[in-house]
């Protein structure tokens, strides 16, 4: 070998062995010589010399056994064949047998699960008409709940025109109260249950449309399988269908099936009996509340017929309160005009007195006497005066009784005006309007 042309850095180190060049080996090639070999290189694909005597008997015995077997394998190929094919046959006849007996079980199966979800259908379909027709009642109830509501506002307006001091909150505006109040919490009541019947009508109409699928591809598969089973084997509609035995992983398998539709009839008979539950308990919610309504409506008007009673007999009295307090007056004026005329005539004895004394002062130099009859005179005038100061002080108390008497005369009327005011719209304006409070069937949704 030639040393390679290699750039190093450094002297290489030196070799055990020293490099020189190999001989190179020599091969001979097989010829063909003799008498019995062809001329020439042997060829690999076919052979030009004769054969051999013991050759061609060899070849003679081996196509004779190689018939023999195989005619026996043939042979044996036909009798296993015949067999084969009839065990197939068979084998077809009992798996088609088979194969029918189970398609009619899966038919009946079929119809079975069919028959009990058309039954459910049918039974959530007139469940949920029902629940519609008690949603309707609700509807009803808590229009009719509009009017009771607004007689017992207006009642309580009404009310509120009453003047001082009947503007009170007696027990009949506190009854008032308590059925307006009454009235929020029923139709807040109502309005949830109307949401819950809406609710469970919706969940009856989805279970139902679950249900109705279901029966549909049963009755899909119902027809699929009854035209199987009258399939044979002298059918003229049958054909090749390739790939139809594969399984798919998403087929279903018979447990899965039946649970399947156990499911649906489950949770429809559930929402079925939820639904029968709950319209008996709107049965009972319509029937109670129209009951309190009433019982509320009837502790009004008893309220009012009892306020009513108060506010005559309160009037009564004090119009026979006025009659009397009139009479008194009027014997007052009179007590007055007598007390003026006391007053008059004790006037002129007083000017006859004291026009004695001013005369007798006249009297000239010791005929101005102290004498008994000027004493008199003198005492006369004071009792005059006396007298006469007496009458003004009584006439200051009597004129000022009959003022007394014409305030209290105006405060009765003005009491009984009230009276009168009061009573008028508690009966006239209240209890004409509650007249027309609904009945019990209009409040249970009825009418």
């Amino acid at each position: 070998m030639a040393q390679s042309d290699v750039l190093l850095t450094q002297k290489p180190a030196p070799q055990t062995v020293q490099v020189c060049e190999l001989p190179r080996k020599v091969y001979d090639v097989a010829r063909n010589t003799g008498a019995y070999t062809s001329a020439g290189l042997a060829t690999a694909s076919f052979r030009t010399s004769k054969y051999l005597v013991d050759e061609w008997f060899q070849n003679c015995y081996a196509r004779y056994h190689q018939a023999f077997a195989d005619r026996d394998q043939s042979e044996r190929q036909i009798h296993e064949s015949q067999q084969l094919a009839a065990e197939t046959e068979a084998l077809a006849q009992r798996t088609q047998e088979d194969s029918t007996r189970r398609v009619g079980e899966r038919l009946q199966d079929t119809h079975g699960w069919k028959s009990e979800l058309q039954r459910q259908i049918e039974e959530l379909l007139a469940e949920t008409d029902l629940l519609l027709a008690q949603k309707l009642r609700l509807e009803r109830a808590l229009d009719a709940t509009a009017l009771p509501y607004s007689i017992a506002i207006d009642n309580l307006q009404c009310r509120e025109r009453r003047q001082h001091p009947d503007l009170v909150r007696d027990y009949v505006e506190m009854e008032l109260l308590k059925e307006a109040e009454l009235i929020r919490n029923i139709q807040e009541l109502l309005k949830r249950t109307i949401m819950q019947a809406v609710n469970q009508i919706q969940l009856n109409r989805k279970h139902k449309e679950t249900c109705e699928m279901d029966w549909s591809d049963k009755v899909e598969a119902y027809n699929i399988d009854e035209t199987c089973s009258r399939y044979h084997n002298q059918s003229t509609d049958v054909q090749f269908h390739l790939h139809s035995a594969r399984l798919e992983e998403s087929d279903s398998t018979p447990e899965t099936w039946a649970k399947f539709s156990w499911d649906n009839l489950y949770h429809a008979e559930r929402e079925r009996l939820a639904s029968a539950n709950l319209r008996q308990l709107i049965d009972c919610i319509l029937r109670d509340m129209s009951e309190d309504l009433r019982l509320q409506c009837d502790a009004v008007n008893l309220a009012f017929g009892r306020r009513c009673e108060e506010l005559e007999d309160a009037s009564h009295k004090l119009e026979h309160h006025l009659c009397k307090t009139l009479r008194e007056i009027t014997d007052q004026e009179h007590n007055i005009a007598a007390l003026k005329q006391a007053i008059k005539d004790k006037e002129v004895p007083l000017k006859v007195a004291q026009t004695r004394l001013y005369q007798r002062s006249h009297r000239p130099n010791v005929e101005l006497c102290r004498d008994a009859a000027q004493f008199r005179l003198v005492s006369e005038v004071e009792e005059l005066n006396m007298s006469l100061t007496v009458l003004k002080e009584k006439l200051l108390e009597a004129e000022q009784s009959l003022s007394n008497l014409e305030d209290t005369r105006m405060s009765l009327e003005k009491d009984i005006a009230i009276k009168t005011n009061s009573l008028f719209i508690d009966r006239q304006k209240c209890m004409a309007r509650r007249a027309h409070y609904p009945t019990v069937l209009r409040l249970a949704g009825y009418q």
